[in-house]
């Protein structure tokens, strides 16, 4: 579902869909269908800061202990994203063919991935 809305999107030039929406004043089913996506979009790349200095971390560790932390890390990042995308798919499919199911599905998107940001802060400044 991400990737036919994100194919839709795609048609529009990034200035066009930046132009057009005020994500501060979403009026539309669209505007506030947009806008979720935009946010997802945010906490995503928020996510691969956060991946990234985790994996850095384990690296670390690895470097010390060779207990194979960064594996592990890696093969958790590949089972949270199945997870995360099977979880918002169900919790979207309650909307199937409505106009908000892409909202929803964005929004879940974006609530799982800010909560995943932050186990992955945690686990790269607590050990």
């Amino acid at each position: 579902m991400k990737i036919l809305f994100a194919g839709i999107l795609g048609c529009l030039a990034p200035s066009v869909v930046a132009q057009t929406v005020d994500c501060n004043n979403q009026i539309t089913q669209m505007d506030m269908n947009i806008c979720a996506d935009i946010a997802y979009d945010e906490a995503d790349a928020e996510l691969n800061r956060a991946y990234g200095l985790a994996v850095d971390h384990a690296r670390q560790i690895d470097a010390q202990s060779k207990i194979g932390v960064e594996e592990r890390l890696r093969v958790a990042q590949r089972a949270w994203i199945s997870y995360r995308d099977a979880a918002c798919d169900a919790e979207a499919s309650m909307f199937e063919g409505g106009s908000i199911q892409p909202l929803v599905y964005s929004g879940c998107l974006e609530r799982l991935t800010l909560t995943r940001n932050a186990d992955l802060y945690i686990f790269t400044s607590n050990y």
